[in-house]
């Protein structure tokens, strides 16, 4: 018999367990563990975002972001629909209120037809209307196939059928880095080290998420790009508001700021959600509260790339500050396009933090960055639509280890 091939791959978010479930699917011969540092899957990004399956409107074409997300939305719908994961095709709305925004639409549409979004469409304030009854814009795009999704269940659901196919999952069990192993006479190998036991794997695939800067420099690597931390906070609405929007609700971006605003999303157990904002964030995991931890906090202020964005991004934070010390300035916001949400209550929901990426001249690092060090690949970034695209991102890594 032959001898099995043996797979690490660390980090049971979402982009984790389809890279292990995918492994499976390709190689019967394949010995495969998961890591996971907590004691279950999603515990970090992948539990705490909008759950917005993105249809891959503003990516730049040809970019993995844009050719990752269309395939994994046609992966991800498959997969939710033969294990009953909850999933609603909803719609969204991009809305322009003002001139400017209107031009910025046309661009963002052509880009939408370059990336293969399907049934895209600019709509006049009447088409808008028909749309959202409720919104307000002079213009809008509209994507009727952007969806919502259960991302914690769909991440169960990958684990679940991983370790029905022979995976094997070691929850509570961090990773403290991985070495290699290997030469000229030899074929490479990777060590994963963990605080109990250190074992010897063919691949090693590292989707460690908030902390990819931290485990690849402790396993060799550069250090760059860094990971800074930013939250988004979210704000559930009282149960009144859940009918006032069909679908989505997005302002168009201002290529200004580095992040899309505040948008209204519908959630998939029926309620009404406003958020995320996007302000520097005290702790990679702090979800509640201060959310203060003085290591990672010590850690953005040594970083010379943060200080550079930060430089250039005065405002960005003076833009972004009211709303995160004001609820009612955090409405507002959402109520420059849904004029009826303005006074809404409710309550803030769990926050999330984004890993974002930056290069050591203050640039964030846009598309999805994957590194390889002999037997041993690391996601360095893997932002927004990164769930969307995780079952085609792993495809595609598992891809790259296989040579095609």
């Amino acid at each position: 018999m032959a001898k099995k091939t043996r797979w690490a791959v660390i980090g049971a978010g979402i982009i984790g367990a389809a890279v292990a479930r995918e492994i499976l699917n390709r190689h019967d011969s394949a010995d495969v563990t998961l890591f996971e540092k907590e004691d279950n899957p999603a515990a970090h990004q992948t539990g705490h975002n909008s759950g917005v399956v993105h249809a891959g409107l503003y990516y730049e074409p040809g970019s993995l972001k844009a050719t990752l997300c269309r395939r994994g939305v046609s992966l991800l719908t498959g997969f939710a629909a033969e294990h009953n994961v909850a999933f609603d095709e909803c719609g969204k709305v991009v809305v322009a209120t003002g001139e400017v925004e209107v031009q910025r639409l046309h661009a963002i549409h052509d880009r939408a037809l370059a990336n293969g979004v399907p049934d895209i469409a600019l709509v006049d304030r009447n088409g808008l209307r028909e749309i959202e009854p409720n919104a307000e814009g002079l213009a809008a795009l509209h994507s009727p196939h952007t969806a919502i999704i259960d991302y914690p269940d769909l991440t169960d659901a990958l684990v679940a059928d991983f370790r029905v196919h022979g995976g094997r999952v070691r929850f509570s069990t961090p990773v403290k880095s991985v070495d290699h192993r290997g030469g000229p006479a030899a074929r490479d190998t990777a060590i994963v080290h963990t605080p109990v036991d250190a074992q010897e794997f063919d691949h090693v695939i590292v989707c460690s998420g908030l902390q990819s800067d931290r485990l690849a420099a402790r396993s060799g690597q550069r250090r760059t790009p860094t990971v800074v931390p930013f939250f988004g906070q979210y704000f559930i609405l009282d149960e009144a508001h859940s009918n006032t929007v069909n679908g989505l609700i997005y302002p168009v971006p201002d290529p200004k700021y580095p992040f899309l605003g505040v948008h209204v999303t519908r959630r998939i157990d029926g309620g009404l959600m406003i958020g995320p904002n996007a302000f520097l964030s005290f702790s990679r995991e702090g979800y509640r509260g201060l959310g203060l931890n003085l290591p990672d906090s010590l850690a953005v202020a040594v970083d010379p790339g943060f200080w550079r964005f930060a430089a250039c991004n005065m405002a960005t934070a003076a833009r972004e500050l009211p709303g995160v010390l004001s609820i009612e300035r955090f409405v507002a916001e959402a109520a420059r396009y849904v004029p009826s949400l303005a006074g809404a209550d409710g309550h803030r929901a769990t926050r999330g933090i984004r890993a974002q990426a930056m290069n050591r001249d203050g640039t964030l690092v846009d598309d999805f960055v994957i590194d390889r060090a002999g037997a041993t690949m690391f996601v360095r970034n893997a932002p927004s639509p990164g769930a969307t695209s995780a079952l085609a991102i792993a495809e595609h890594l598992v891809g790259i280890i296989d040579g095609r």
